[in-house]
């Protein structure tokens, strides 16, 4: 009597690393390859890049800063940054950012970051988990902490930012998106994923919901 053809699914084999090798390292950061198990069991090859800076005791590499300036009778406003980065061969528009020194939170960090590259003194509102950056190339992850700052308090009248080489950026928040959209026509900037991400969202929660059509029959 012939078998019966299974139609029972092939079974996954849960994916694991094997091992971790490190082709070559510098002062920042150090490629490696880890072979690892798919899930059809086969043993595959993956390069990948790694920061040589995470510090004991952190639960990300880094933070990155929503800030958000509010002043009296005057439109909320994000504050940005624009820096020339090397790896993109141009100037990049960015929220205020940093890696988390040793034992520091990420809300401490946040806070001393901003300070570090606008100047301004701001308040945590709420602080993100460790986020992926990333994952297809890099393990690097990061927090995201919304801050808010009083623009009518003393010391964020004239901030000082420290001898940074960034610029502050302050764009209306009820308006980011074109805002950004006309910076990048007229300075050809690269806008970080976070930053077009956040202003996509803000416009998106201001739109007009989608409507979904009557079926007709």
């Amino acid at each position: 009597m012939e078998e019966e053809a299974s139609t029972e699914a092939p079974k996954s084999t849960q994916e694991s690393i094997l091992k971790e090798e490190t082709i070559t390292e510098r002062k920042w950061v150090k490629l490696e390859q880890t072979t690892y198990v798919d899930p059809t069991g086969k043993t595959r090859v993956w390069e990948s890049v790694k920061r040589t800076t995470r510090r004991e005791g952190v639960s990300a590499d880094g933070v990155a800063v929503i800030p958000v300036l509010q002043r009296t009778l005057h439109y909320d406003c994000v504050v940005l940054v624009k820096q020339f980065r090397p790896p993109m061969g141009a100037y990049c528009l960015e929220f205020p950012a940093g890696l988390i020194d040793e034992n520091e939170t990420p809300e401490s960090a946040a806070l001393r970051e901003l300070e570090e590259e606008t100047g301004y003194k701001g308040d945590i509102l709420e602080c993100s988990p460790a986020l992926c950056l990333d994952p297809g190339l890099t393990n690097c992850t990061s927090h995201v902490a919304t801050v808010t700052i009083n623009g009518d308090s003393p010391v964020n009248l004239k901030p000082k930012q420290k001898p940074e080489f960034v610029e502050v950026v302050t764009l209306p928040r009820n308006d980011l998106l074109q805002r950004i959209e006309e910076l990048v026509t007229i300075e050809h900037l690269i806008v970080d994923a976070k930053v077009y991400a956040y202003a996509l969202a803000l416009k998106h929660a201001t739109d007009t919901p989608f409507q979904v059509p009557f079926m007709k029959f």
